[in-house]
């Protein structure tokens, strides 16, 4: 089979309808180096780079209520800083690049994935759409 390991998806893919950050981006805990007292920050097994971890709500309206809110690690040198508050809003936009997920079945027997991305950056307003005048 061609495809092995994580697999590419594109934001859009991922979540058509956009996502929110509801947490703080988190360092993720390596449990078999960890100790009682001793915190150990896990690594990706390819890049080495250390995981970070933040929740984010998915705004997809047909996302059943307790699947909308997922977890999305980060790969990153350094913690990565969420973008500004937007006026107005209660939760914060945010986009992802560089995405790849993992399918894997969950404690439950359920499949569940796992979500690895890059970057992540601050949403970009749509461009206004251009107002077409009427031709008489």
């Amino acid at each position: 089979m061609a495809l092995q390991g994580p697999i590419p998806v594109t934001y859009e893919m991922l979540f058509p309808h956009g996502c929110y950050l509801v947490g703080d981006v988190e360092p993720v805990k390596d449990f078999d180096a960890s100790t009682n007292g001793r915190f150990v920050q896990a690594r990706d097994k390819q890049t080495q780079e250390p995981v970070w971890q933040v929740a984010v709500m998915d705004a997809d309206p047909a996302v059943k209520a307790a699947q909308k809110t997922v977890a999305v690690k980060i790969l990153a040198s350094v913690q990565p800083v969420p973008p500004p508050a937007m006026p107005g809003m209660p939760f914060t936009p945010v986009r992802f690049d560089h995405i790849t997920v993992t399918p894997y079945v969950n404690a439950n027997g359920r499949l569940a994935y796992s979500i690895r991305v890059r970057e992540m950056t601050a949403v970009r307003p749509a461009a206004p759409k251009p107002v077409r005048e009427n031709a008489v």
